[in-house]
């Protein structure tokens, strides 16, 4: 049986994975959690051989996550459950060491294919995803200007906190390195995101990566 750990934020989701894995005789789910921390938490007692985890979770995000699993468990295998089909975003967490990367609307036959897949040491990307990331890189540069001009909205100081989220820090980390409060970085950060037109960090970081701010 190859033990599997969920963490996603939304409950809905994780209980439909969850369920979609229990008739399985080759998967089984020893522990369900809701942001990073508590996987991390999670993991120093029930190691499994595969997490499958959200990007957007609060708390700790799925890079501060994945950053602190290379460094406190460096052969766990993780496979990313994605509704983010941008380019980038998916090279940022294949330099990090992520095996997988599925689509959260993918089917239970694909969701166990992804997980024996990378349980035997290969790689794994969704079908649908690798077909929408070879169509959007035909049409990536219809949008650069229009995201270009959002960069000339933003101050010097929001800059250098959008670099500082790309790279996986936290809100409390940011603010002990600008010497600022964490409520002033999560002010600045709904800023960016309303300048930006993004709704969580991950477009942040999304953002970040496309415009040369984080490689």
């Amino acid at each position: 049986m190859i033990k599997v750990t969920i963490a996603d934020d939304h409950q809905l989701v994780v209980d439909g994975i969850s369920t979609l894995l229990e008739n399985s005789k080759l998967v089984k789910v020893i522990d369900k959690v809701y942001n990073g921390v508590e996987l991390i938490r999670s993991l120093s007692v029930l190691l499994p051989d595969i997490v499958l985890m959200d990007i957007d979770m609060p708390v700790m995000n799925g890079i501060e996550a994945m950053q602190e699993i290379r460094k406190r468990f460096p052969e766990l295998k993780v496979i990313i459950l994605t509704m983010h089909e941008e380019r980038q975003l998916i090279k940022k967490f294949d330099d990090l060491g992520v095996k997988g990367f599925i689509l959260k609307n993918t089917d239970h036959h694909e969701l166990i294919l992804a997980i024996t897949r990378v349980a035997e040491g290969k790689n794994y990307y969704s079908a649908a995803l690798t077909l929408n990331l070879l169509s959007s890189s035909r049409t990536n540069t219809m949008h650069t200007g229009s995201l270009d001009s959002k960069k000339a909205l933003l101050t010097d100081r929001e800059i250098e906190i959008l670099k500082l989220i790309a790279e996986g820090l936290s809100n409390k980390e940011i603010g002990e390195k600008l010497f600022i409060s964490h409520r002033t970085v999560d002010t600045h950060r709904t800023n960016l995101m309303n300048k930006l037109e993004v709704t969580n960090i991950a477009g942040l970081i999304r953002y970040a990566i496309k415009h040369g701010f984080v490689h």
